[in-house]
């Protein structure tokens, strides 16, 4: 799977989906990660890419032409027939869920562009985005760190970027609960033990307390997840 960034900041970019799982995924071949500055495409002496807005109002807005150039030339390396998408990472969109993200998972081409600045010209977002995507009820200063983390989200259900699919179908929120807790060495730290149920070597029966637990978790700590999946 291809992802293609849209950023004033593609070091950042960069670096983040350089590390861990997803770098190793990238230095294997198995996902394709490039970034492309947007400045790049300002045709003024000094790459301007911002404007006061019209109407007035606070701080700089990103200019259009810009922007569309930057996704013309995306889309221009992306083979004919490839079924590709354009997410803007904005507040106005949609939260983002694990529904969203196997959604997601489904393009050959996932183009991400992160806006700053006080936003976006309209007309750009008219022009080139196909879904806006927020990652929660509050305000960054760019979308580049939301670009990253829907980037880490979509190349974990990549075919051999985890070692098996169950890695992702079991785990948290992916199975519809919030994981049960879980433990490893020492037995005893700090006056805590390790549940015996875990020492007992009784598959079903842990299964059971995993399951159990997790229902617990999920009543106590995100009951609309319950409500969700009834």
């Amino acid at each position: 799977m291809n992802f293609h960034i849209m950023t004033l900041f593609p070091e950042m970019v960069d670096y983040v989906l350089s590390q861990s799982i997803i770098g190793r995924a990238k230095e294997a071949g198995i996902i394709n990660v490039k970034t492309y500055n947007i400045r790049d495409y300002a045709n003024n002496k000094h790459n301007k890419v911002d404007d006061t807005p019209y109407g007035g109002g606070m701080g700089m807005l990103m200019a259009a032409p810009p922007v569309c150039d930057c996704h013309d030339a995306v889309c221009k390396g992306i083979p004919e027939g490839s079924n590709r998408h354009t997410v803007y990472v904005s507040p106005k969109g949609k939260i983002l869920n694990h529904d969203i993200i196997r959604r997601l998972a489904e393009y050959d081409d996932l183009i991400i562009l992160c806006g700053h600045y006080e936003g976006i010209d309209e007309r750009a977002i008219e022009e080139v985005v196909d879904e806006q995507i927020s990652i929660g009820d509050y305000v960054l200063t760019g979308g580049e760190l939301p670009a990253c983390i829907i980037v880490d989200c979509v190349a974990r259900l990549v075919p051999g970027v985890l070692a098996d699919s169950s890695c992702w179908e079991d785990e948290s929120i992916a199975s519809g609960k919030l994981e049960y807790p879980q433990y490893t060495r020492p037995y005893e730290y700090k006056g805590k033990k390790v549940p015996d149920i875990l020492l007992s070597g009784h598959h079903e029966n842990i299964a059971k307390w995993r399951e159990e637990q997790a229902e617990r978790l999920t009543e106590q700590n995100r009951p609309d997840l319950l409500k969700n999946k009834e």
